[in-house]
């Protein structure tokens, strides 16, 4: 953020450091703060701020009225980052490789300079100068090959060739129009277009949401999903667009032959021939827009209609309004409906770009409607068939991409390294490999190679079959996945009966007023001390207050011990009440509703909440006030509130599976590292933890095998880097080996190691995290390290034997999952893993997968 430090200054000493907080979105030390309180002049106030700021873009401070370039809160928002020419050029050169091939080997210079070319989030324009570099090579080869450049291309022949690919080859569209102006900078720089306007690719680079946008028949349809056309916007979409694009026409012909001014009226008269068809369409969408509920937007695409049956001026008048409305507000919209705004593109005999290259904006499938409104959520769930509301936003670019390829057509685009799993495969990849699309390169896990600090997949996919060798991070193989692997298929593997009920996610509190807690900083717990006191005074008090454990003490402390309490009042009602006859003759809706209410009849034999009243007392002031702040439109917030004495979620299925048990196996669901653990059964767990009503150390050593973990990390999602686990997509599908209860040897190896790796973590005060980052550490000699290393190759021999995968080695090397990026950086800091090789973990991997076929084949059988 930009910061006026004279406005600052001006402010009471005591409200600026909340100012700034508001402003840039971050907190001041204690010292910073009270410096900044004290300052008197814009030297002092930068001094204060010491390291905060970015002497990078600022080395010394700017002057009132200096212009300043920095990202919008929005792209920071959506999670947009530039991209090097590191990753542009490979990406660029392989999404042409099939378009290319097409041309053959000297193609013609009137061929390639029909080849168009998209990027859909052009920011400013790294990939468009990347294209125009590479076509422009091609463009002066085939001139060589066929006769040599033009006349006018003067001196400079590759100046000249970049500026005709600019002109005729590269298209963009960016939700930012100030991206948009950086684009059209960019491209003039680099086509060293001295004698043009800045404003020369005004036709090709424009302004709207890529995500957003109706096809011709849609438009003509005047409906969001297609149909039937309506007479007066069909004859508009037909007439209108066949004038538009013989104006385009003449802009691409014109090449530098006539001035920007006459190029401007041409564009003008072209944009002025669609304006009527942008307004139908814009309409439609914000008919869309307008509701939230499948019956009320038809109501509001019913009078779109009405409007255009009124015609004359009239109509126009009428859905202009409509429109305008949608590119109000913080979650406004600019629709982009590329086969009007681009005619030549799909005008031709096989319609649609040669290839579309990118690097999309990196935004988690539930900030969708956080960040751009539960609206375009839903817009983009309606647009994609066979699509999932939680898919991160890069799936939707994925889909919107590939519908708009041409047959033989390729797109590259960069994407998190959630583009093969869980929900954003199943919407993105899963779609398209079965639609029609094959991947013919992929790599995975690459560093940024700037600052950022994500770890990114790039993939390329072209519409229809690929004649040339496939690849996955360099290596030929026979297929890709929408897994971006090359064995199996594009969907889940499949649940396994003899896996379910034996996976829980831990409670979810909705609020942490419920707990008893020395450590907890913001004062929404209870000190212990209360909860000593309150046991004393009435020993009952006890029976609703329980040790509660979460991910962070689990992998943190060396013994997994808990240093929380929590109140847990089950999934009983609130108190009794007067009912009396009133209960005895109410039918079942009544009581039902009496019990949704939290009250039942005096004489209701179990507990409730109000026979505590102290611990009671405690969750109504410290839990009920948060909850009935929370938003009353979702729905899950108009349970927590109705419910406000309770957790959200108590999991009465989890306590019915550990009742009986001593002791449970339990995983961290969010971490670096796969590491289980056993935790008694008589506590609350957080559901920071995945819990599994297994005892037995033959359990514990499967699931801690490197052959769950490379299947845990294979089909899990992740946060940032780290492992995501999901009892759904990692243990449900999990192959067991068979009578794997019943085999001493793994119950053996499975003691050995959990007892050393307790007795490693107790001696060294270390926690899990510790422990693990150690044991995949390649400059670690501590012979405690030494040996969990040799246990866990034998623990791993032992769950193969199960297998009868006496063939499969267990020797492990120190191998990186990815670059780190920076030379710099020592070997230590890199992501090494003690692992097996990759052709041992594929070769696993995909006996796992025909394993899971097998068993699930023999459950549907039985």
């Amino acid at each position: 953020a930009v910061v006026d430090l004279d406005a600052l200054l001006a402010l009471d000493g005591g409200k600026r450091a909340a100012t700034l907080r508001k402003a840039a979105d971050r907190n001041l030390p204690a010292a910073a703060a009270a410096a900044l309180r004290a300052a008197r002049n814009p030297g002092e106030a930068a001094a204060a701020l010491g390291n905060l700021v970015d002497r990078d873009a600022t080395p010394r401070l700017v002057p009132p009225g200096a212009p300043v370039l920095q990202p919008t809160d929005a792209r920071r928002r959506s999670g947009s980052h530039y991209t090097p020419r590191a990753l542009t050029a490979p990406i660029v050169r392989e999404a042409l490789r099939p378009a290319l091939a097409r041309l053959g080997g000297a193609p013609r210079p009137e061929a390639v300079l029909d080849l168009k070319l998209l990027d859909p989030a052009m920011g400013s324009g790294a990939f468009l100068v990347e294209s125009c570099r590479q076509l422009a090579d091609r463009l002066a080869d085939a001139w060589a090959a066929h006769g040599g450049a033009p006349a006018e291309a003067g001196d400079d022949p590759l100046a000249h060739a970049r500026r005709l690919v600019a002109r005729r080859c590269l298209y963009g569209v960016d939700r930012n129009p100030m991206a948009v102006d950086l684009a059209k900078l960019s491209l003039w720089l680099a086509t060293l277009a001295a004698d043009h306007e800045f404003t020369f690719l005004d036709h090709a680079l424009r302004h709207g949401d890529f995500l957003v946008g109706l096809s011709r028949s849609a438009i003509a349809a005047v409906h969001w999903s297609g149909g039937e056309s309506h007479h007066m916007a069909f004859a508009l979409v037909r007439d209108r667009a066949r004038k538009a694009e013989a104006e385009r026409a003449r802009i691409r012909a014109a090449a530098g032959d006539i001035g920007e001014a006459a190029s401007r009226r041409m564009l003008d008269r072209a944009d002025g021939f669609l304006d009527d068809v942008r307004c139908v369409g814009d309409a439609v969408i914000a008919a869309f827009f307008a509701a939230d509920k499948p019956r009320a937007r038809e109501a509001e695409r019913a009078r779109v209609l009405e409007a255009l049956e009124l015609g004359g001026a009239r109509w126009r008048d009428a859905l202009d309004s409509r429109a305008a409305a949608l590119r109000r507000g913080a979650e406004s919209a600019v629709p982009f409906h590329f086969e009007i705004e681009f005619p030549e593109v799909f005008d031709r005999d096989n319609p649609g770009f040669d290839a579309v290259v990118g690097n999309p904006p990196f935004l988690g499938g539930k900030r969708i409607s956080t960040i751009l409104g539960n609206e375009y959520r839903d817009w983009l769930f309606s647009s994609h068939t066979e699509s999932n509301s939680n898919a991160d936003l890069v799936a939707h670019f994925f889909r919107r991409a590939f519908r708009l390829l041409r047959k033989g057509g390729a797109f590259g685009l960069i994407a998190t390294n959630t583009i093969g799993q869980g929900d954003t495969r199943f919407t993105g990849l899963r779609y398209i490999c079965k639609n029609g699309g094959t991947i013919y390169s992929a790599q995975q896990r690459i560093k940024w190679p700037g600052e950022a600090a994500v770890v990114v997949s790039v993939v390329h996919v072209v519409k229809g079959v690929y004649d040339g060798s496939i690849r996955i991070d360099g290596e030929k193989v026979g297929k890709i996945t929408a897994f971006l692997f090359h064995q199996g298929s594009h969907d889940d593997p499949e649940r396994l009966e003899a896996n379910s009920e034996k996976s829980f996610i831990g409670m979810y509190l909705r609020g942490m007023g419920f707990t008893f807690d020395d450590t907890d900083t913001g004062g929404i717990a209870t000190p212990l001390a209360e909860m000593r006191r309150l046991i004393a005074e009435d020993p009952r008090n006890e029976e609703v207050v329980f040790p509660y454990i979460g991910g962070e003490e689990v992998n943190a402390n060396p013994k997994q011990e808990h240093h929380r309490y929590v109140i847990n009042f089950r999934d009983w009602p609130l108190r009794r009440d007067q009912l009396g006859d009133n209960w005895k003759t109410a039918n079942e809706k009544q009581r039902k509703e009496w019990l949704r209410a939290g009250v039942v009849p005096s004489d209701y034999p179990d507990p409730v909440a109000a026979d505590w009243p102290a611990p009671l007392a405690i969750v109504e002031r410290a839990v009920k006030p948060y909850r009935v702040a929370l938003p009353p439109k979702n729905a899950i917030n108009r349970e927590s509130i109705k419910f406000w004495w309770r957790f959200l979620a108590y999991r009465q299925g989890l306590n019915a599976a550990v009742t009986e048990l001593e002791r449970v196996l339990a995983l961290s669901r969010v971490g670096q590292q796969l590491a289980f653990t056993f935790l008694p059964s008589s506590i609350v767990y957080a559901d920071s933890l995945i819990l599994f009503p297994l005892q037995s150390f033959s359990a514990f050593a499967i699931l801690q095998s490197r052959l769950h973990e490379i299947w845990a990390r294979f089909f899990s999602s992740s946060l940032k880097d780290d492992l995501r686990y999901t009892p759904s997509d990692c243990f449900e599908t999990f192959p067991f080996p068979n009578v794997w209860e019943s085999l001493p040897d793994l119950e053996t190896a499975g003691d050995k190691y959990y007892e050393s790796r307790a007795s490693l973590m107790s001696a060294n005060d270390e926690g899990l995290t510790k422990i693990y980052n150690r044991f995949h550490d390649p400059d670690e000699r501590d012979p405690g390290i030494a040996e969990l290393r040799e246990l866990h190759a034998a623990m791993d021999r032992a769950v193969l034997d199960a297998y009868g995968w006496r063939d499969v080695p267990t020797d492990c090397e120190f191998l990186l999952d990815h670059e780190a990026g920076g030379d710099e950086s020592p070997r230590k800091k890199k992501p090494w893993r003690y692992r097996w090789p990759d052709a041992v973990r594929d070769e696993v991997l995909a006996r796992l997968l025909a394993l899971n076929a097998e068993r699930a084949a023999a459950e549907r059988r039985a």
